[in-house]
């Protein structure tokens, strides 16, 4: 898999591996780029495709996606819980996936054991101009 120096900033978005807790160090995703590609029949669209790898018990800070950002996640393996705007929070099985619409709010993403590792596979299609894919709450 390829990695991006274009996508440091998503990176450094979404990994905190500093993060502290009361009782514990936060433990967070890695993300790869799997793949970028112009959209060649529709001008201005990429997709960009990413694996993002949960370690047992890991989780994503609460963030938004790019507001062009329209994604597909696909559970590759293990278990994801995630919950999206004001949806229900649900856990998802390999096999499983779902849509987020440009611009939502991805309140829990995470690994849903405690250990084994997760797996996901995220597919955005996005404007040529939105490199930040991903913005942490408060940022």
């Amino acid at each position: 898999m390829k990695h991006f120096s274009v996508y440091a900033a998503l990176a450094a978005t979404l990994l905190f591996p500093g993060a502290v807790s009361a009782h514990r160090t936060e433990i967070h995703e890695t993300v790869t780029v799997a793949a970028e590609q112009a959209i060649a029949n529709v001008p201005g669209k990429r997709l960009v495709s990413l694996i993002v790898d949960y370690p047992p018990d890991a989780r994503s800070v609460p963030h938004r996606h790019a507001g062009s950002a329209f994604i597909y996640a696909h559970v590759l393996s293990g278990e994801i819980r995630s919950q999206v705007n004001d949806g229900p929070m649900r856990v998802y099985r390999p096999g499983e996936g779902w849509f987020e619409n440009p611009g939502s709010h991805h309140r829990v993403s995470e690994n849903a054991s405690k250990t084994e590792p997760a797996r996901l596979l995220a597919v955005f299609i996005v404007d040529e101009g939105d490199d930040q894919l991903t913005t942490p709450d408060g940022h």
